[in-house]
């Protein structure tokens, strides 16, 4: 009875799973805010997105003054920055929500979304990650996470575009660019 009850309950998480993964596009997914809040990505429908991984601790960042620049330059015209702390690299976000978001406010006056903190890569990676980083769920490209301060773009229909280096500083000609591209349907 034990194992049959065991079976039950993997077959009724196992379509979750294989779901997250296979995502069509980022407003499938829902995540916790850094004060623990639920957040769907829905909405955010017809928005540009910039997800960056983020850490508190590290040479890059600095990088959080020109993502704030960057989101009061366009936030009111459909463009929004979700930012995914992560302690995957060096252990450089060692804190906690409540701490990542204090350093965040204090610092560098951070008004841009804040999720909880997550894994963005190894086992423990987090869904809306694993849609980020495999082609074979997003249906675009592959983008290994390769340090904090990544940057992934998605479009106003919420499908992936690209990843963009961590030294790209947030106001580049290419992010700049991509957010005053006027959205063309196919």
């Amino acid at each position: 009875m034990k194992k049959l009850l065991l079976c039950l309950v993997m077959l009724s998480v196992i379509p979750a799973v294989v779901f997250a993964q296979k995502a069509n596009n980022i407003y499938d997914f829902s995540v916790k805010t850094i004060d623990g809040e639920d957040f769907s990505f829905s909405s955010l429908k017809g928005k540009k997105i910039m997800i960056v991984n983020v850490a508190s601790k590290c040479g890059l960042t600095p990088q959080y003054v020109e993502l704030q620049k960057l989101y009061d330059m366009y936030k009111d015209k459909n463009f929004v920055i979700v930012g995914f702390p992560a302690n995957n690299f060096g252990s450089q976000e060692p804190g906690t929500n409540e701490e990542i978001k204090e350093f965040c406010t204090r610092n560098y006056g951070v008004t841009f979304l804040m999720m909880e903190k997550i894994s963005v890569k190894d086992e423990d990676i987090a869904p809306v990650y694993q849609w980020l980083t495999k082609k074979e769920n997003n249906g675009v490209g592959d983008a290994e996470v390769t340090w904090n301060f990544q940057k992934f773009l998605i479009d106003e229909e919420g499908k992936w575009v690209k990843s963009v280096s961590p030294q790209v500083k947030p106001i580049s000609e290419e992010i700049i660019s991509w957010i005053d591209m006027k959205f063309v349907k196919n």
